[in-house]
C-alpha cells in the first residue's frame, strides 16, 4: 500500500510510466502491477504530462516587503511549482519574521539572504556600505541553514550608489568563509560594469537577469558575448534568466542562444504586480516563451528541475528518482498559438505553452485552478 500512484504519466521524453509515493519519497517508478494500491490514485491515461517538482530560482514572496511581495502559495503550489528561493527580499532585520511565516504554507521556501541587513526595505539597499554586516550575516547563515540556501546581491546603479563594486567583494569574502554558498548577482544598469562583476565571480556563483536589455549586458553592440562574461562562464559561473519587470529581452536571449549561450536556470523574478499585470504571469509562462527561441521541452524542463537542484545544492529534489523527494509537478503542454511579451514590450506568438495542473508537494496532491477545471483529471 503507497500513499498515492499516478498512473499513465506521460513524462519529459514522452515515455509513459507510473510513480509511487510513500512518506513524502519516490517509492517507485516505471510500470506498476495492477494489483498496487494506493491511498489516493490518480491515473492521467497518458493525456497529462509530470516532471519532478519545478524549482522557481528567484521570486519575491516575503509578504512583508513594503516594495516587491507575494504569498508564497500563490508563486508556488497554485502555479504548479512545488520550491520557491525569494531572492534577497529580505536581510539580517527581517529574515526570522519570514522564515516564521513560510511554516504554514505548502509550498517548499528557501532564501537568499540579502546582503543588506535591510533587505528590499527600498531600492537602494545597498548605498550605505555599513549596512552590510558580516557578523550578523555569518550567525544567520547558521542559525538558519536549512532556509537560507546562499547570499543575494544587487549590483546595479540605482542600488549601490556610490559603492560600487565594493559590496560584491564583501559578498566573495562572506561567501568563502562558509563553504562557497552559492551567490546571486542581479546584473541592470551601470556603474558597476558587468566587466568589474564578472571577473569576481566564481564556480557556481549565479547571474540573474542573464538576458536584460539593458546596455551592461552579456552581449557587446555587436552582438557577441563579452569575454569577460565568456571566461566566467568556462570557470563555471551559471546564468539564471529573472525575467522580472524590465530584465528580460527576447532579441538578447534569442542571439545569445543561437550563440549557444543557454541559461541554466529558468525563473521568474515574480512579485504580485508583474503577475498580475505582467509580463511575468507565473513561471509557466516564462518558460513557455523559451520554446519560441529555440529551445525543446526537455531543455526548458531541465532548466527547473534538476539544473536547479543542482544550482541551488538541493540534492533530493530535481529529478524522477526513486528515494528522491515526492515534489512533481503535473502539466499540460498546449500547442495552439498565444502572444507572449518580454520586458521591452516585443511580443512573439508561440506555438506551445505549458499548462501547470497540480504541484505534488511530499506527496501531496495540490490541483491548481487549471488542474480543477479539468474534470477527467480530478478524481
Amino acid at each position: 500500500m503507497y500513499d498515492l500512484i499516478i498512473r499513465r504519466a506521460r513524462l519529459v521524453d514522452d515515455t509513459l510510466a507510473d510513480v509511487a509515493v510513500n512518506k513524502g519519497k519516490i517509492a517507485a517508478i516505471g510500470q506498476l502491477p495492477t494489483e498496487a494500491t494506493a491511498l489516493r490514485s490518480l491515473d492521467l491515461a497518458g493525456n497529462y504530462r509530470l516532471s519532478a517538482g519545478w524549482i522557481d530560482s528567484h521570486v519575491h514572496c516575503y509578504p512583508a516587503s513594503p516594495i516587491y511581495h507575494d504569498a508564497p502559495d500563490r508563486v508556488g503550489v497554485e502555479s504548479g511549482v512545488t520550491t520557491v528561493v525569494d531572492a534577497g527580499s529580505t536581510g539580517t532585520d527581517d529574515i526570522d519574521h519570514f522564515y516564521a511565516l513560510t511554516r504554514t504554507v505548502k509550498t517548499q521556501v528557501l532564501a537568499f539572504l540579502n546582503i543588506s541587513r535591510i533587505g528590499l526595505l527600498r531600492q537602494n539597499e545597498l548605498a550605505d556600505i555599513n549596512d552590510i554586516n558580516p557578523q550578523q550575516i555569518s550567525r544567520t547563515l547558521q542559525d538558519k541553514k536549512d532556509f537560507v540556501i546562499g547570499l543575494k546581491a544587487r549590483l546595479s546603479s540605482s542600488v549601490v550608489g556610490d559603492n560600487g563594486i565594493k559590496p560584491l567583494q564583501l559578498a566573495k569574502q562572506i561567501q568563502r568563509e562558509h563553504q562557497q554558498l552559492p551567490l546571486m548577482v542581479h546584473i541592470g544598469n551601470n556603474p558597476p560594469d558587468l566587466d568589474q562583476i564578472a571577473e569576481l565571480l566564481t564556480q557556481g556563483d549565479i547571474i540573474t537577469h542573464c538576458y536584460n536589455g539593458k546596455p551592461n549586458r552579456i552581449l557587446t553592440p555587436s552582438g557577441q558575448l563579452r569575454a569577460s562574461v565568456e571566461r566566467a562562464l568556462k570557470r563555471g559561473v551559471l546564468l539564471d534568466v529573472g525575467h522580472g519587470s524590465a530584465s528580460f529581452s527576447f532579441a538578447v536571449a534569442r542571439q545569445a542562444i543561437a550563440l549557444g549561450v543557454l541559461p541554466h536556470t529558468i525563473s521568474s523574478d515574480i512579485y504580485c504586480r508583474n503577475r498580475i499585470e505582467g509580463p511575468v504571469y507565473s513561471l509557466a509562462a516564462v518558460m513557455s516563451k523559451f520554446f519560441t527561441i529555440g529551445l525543446s521541452l526537455p531543455q526548458v524542463i531541465a532548466c527547473v528541475t534538476e539544473n536547479a537542484a543542482s544550482a541551488l545544492r538541493l540534492p533530493y529534489k530535481g529529478q524522477l528518482k526513486v528515494g528522491f523527494d515526492a515534489d512533481l509537478t503535473i502539466f499540460d503542454l498546449r500547442s495552439t498559438p498565444k502572444l507572449f511579451t518580454d520586458a521591452e514590450d516585443e511580443s512573439v506568438t508561440g506555438e506551445q505553452w505549458l499548462v501547470p495542473l497540480a504541484a505534488v508537494v511530499a506527496g501531496e496532491v495540490l490541483l491548481t485552478n487549471e488542474g480543477k477545471a479539468i474534470h477527467d483529471f480530478n478524481p
